[in-house]
């Protein structure tokens, strides 16, 4: 994402106000505006499958699940986000001032992608313990099959739980339970071809068993 021109005592409340009236989506940190760009089919898929799913196993309870085009508002660091999976169970997020930002969220979703990786694994991260209510925070890598979940324990420390290509993802936040198979499904991953060996056929292609 871009960063836009700073404003002068460009405030949170000035930038959700703005950000109401713009077409684009665009993200707030300490008095920066960030327009937001577009995402690769594979991170919107991903991002759908477990929007879907959540809806589906959270329906009946008091938890909802929104995807990108809901507002995650952080006084607690100044900051105004877009994360591409959120679900909030807090009866605060229903009243009609949460209509454009939910502030109470259980768990946060992100798809990495190779551009911000780093930032959602290091500062976004920090920004988003800020948030009292958050539970469970679940990175999702779209060019393989793996996702990492952190779950914050009753001592208040963050604890990893790496799932690989043939786990499931359990978010006890919400009390669900995520396959793999789930999660990718209609995602192609890009092929790599092999490097040929001596004991390869000349004629064989790459990659090919």
């Amino acid at each position: 994402m871009g960063a836009l021109q700073p404003q002068l005592e460009f405030s949170l409340d000035d930038f959700m106000r703005w950000e109401a009236e713009q077409s684009d989506r665009h993200e707030y940190i300490n008095g920066e505006v960030f327009a937001m760009t577009g995402a690769r089919d594979p991170h919107n898929t991903i991002a759908l499958n477990i929007a879907s799913a959540l809806r589906s196993t959270l329906r009946g309870s008091p938890c909802r699940a929104f995807i990108a085009d809901m507002k995650l508002r952080l006084d607690a660091a100044n900051a105004a986000f877009y994360p591409d999976v959120m679900v909030t169970c807090d009866a605060r997020d229903k009243t009609p001032e949460a209509d454009l930002a939910k502030r109470h969220p259980a768990l946060i979703v992100e798809v990495l992608s190779e551009s911000t990786a780093a930032y959602d694994r290091g500062r976004k991260f920090e920004y988003y313990r800020n948030l009292d209510s958050l539970k469970e925070y679940l990175l999702v890598e779209q060019d393989r099959r793996h996702a990492d979940l952190f779950r914050k324990g009753g001592d208040g420390l963050w604890v990893l739980y790496a799932s690989g290509a043939l786990d499931d993802v359990v978010l006890e936040s919400v009390g669900a339970r995520l396959s793999m198979d789930l999660l990718y499904e209609d995602v192609t991953f890009p092929v790599v071809a092999s490097t040929s060996t001596p004991e390869s056929s000349p004629t064989e292609p790459p990659g090919e068993q």
